[in-house]
């Protein structure tokens, strides 16, 4: 199954043919096997599946984090495939922003410092206004001072969310963003995220194991043995619940068929 949409300049991302091979021989190991996906424009997007599917492998690959086996990945118009060091660096720099579940900030810089961050290491002067609209919109007005330390682990998730938003990516890729916190920081954070597509149209792509995270998405596809399965639009918590357990029990007869067979 290909996740595709009706017109291309609407697609933030996409993997076209994707496989994503580890290992060789006996111990080879089919991460994503020709895996097509679109992931829309100025859309919240959420990547599930039961362990082992390739979520995560393919968020990465689509990032540029990791390379394809064969197949072709794009960031908008970008050509990821087969792009040098210095190419992969700057597209992450400048295209792509990063949400992961560990915070990822440095202890001896300040809330705002961490934040401007990656700016600063590419030389680029901030947007003052779009700054302002990024803290004010996440909440870290009064926390800009403080280190690491000095913040809980809901507003260290929130520097993280306003680092990646900073630079006004193309798309941002969030894995499992809310898996450290609590469920009402994680409420927080998700809702930061909708809203931040919904009213600055920025493209959130968000992998995640939670059904009620995958909620706050617009669209869920879904993974099963490293391919697309299937996907779902407006979702709710219990119709992605739903769609996983029969993936679930997919997968368990799959795995009850094969060990009769070789019985």
């Amino acid at each position: 199954m290909t996740a595709t949409l009706s017109t291309a300049a609407n697609v933030a991302a996409r993997a076209v043919d994707v496989w994503k091979v580890y290992g060789s021989g006996e111990a080879q190991v089919v991460a994503l096997h020709g895996v097509g996906v679109e992931l829309e424009r100025g859309h919240f997007t959420a990547i599930m599946g039961p362990s082992g599917s390739g979520k995560s492998t393919l968020m990465h690959c689509l990032a540029g984090l990791d390379t394809v086996t064969r197949g072709e990945v794009f960031v908008g118009d970008t050509r990821v495939t087969g792009l040098g060091d210095r190419a992969l660096t700057d597209l992450r720099r400048d295209k792509v922003g990063f949400i992961f579940q560990q915070f990822n900030l440095l202890p001896t810089l300040t809330a705002e410092e961490n934040i401007l961050l990656p700016l600063s290491i590419a030389g680029h002067k901030p947007d003052r206004q779009w700054f302002d609209t990024v803290i004010d919109t996440v909440g870290l007005r009064d926390r800009l001072k403080h280190r690491p330390t000095q913040l809980s682990g809901g507003q260290q998730q929130r520097v993280a969310c306003a680092r990646a938003l900073v630079a006004r990516p193309e798309v941002v890729f969030a894995d499992e963003p809310t898996g450290n916190l609590d469920s009402r920081s994680g409420a927080e954070i998700l809702s930061f995220l909708r809203n931040s597509v919904r009213e600055y149209g920025q493209t959130i792509v968000m992998v995640t194991h939670d059904p009620n995270a995958a909620s706050y998405a617009d669209r869920v596809i879904f993974l099963a043995d490293g391919r697309v399965v299937d996907e779902l639009r407006d979702p709710s918590a219990e119709a992605v619940l739903d769609r996983l357990k029969r993936l679930d029990i997919s997968a368990a007869d799959a795995v009850a068929a094969e060990t009769a067979g070789t019985a």
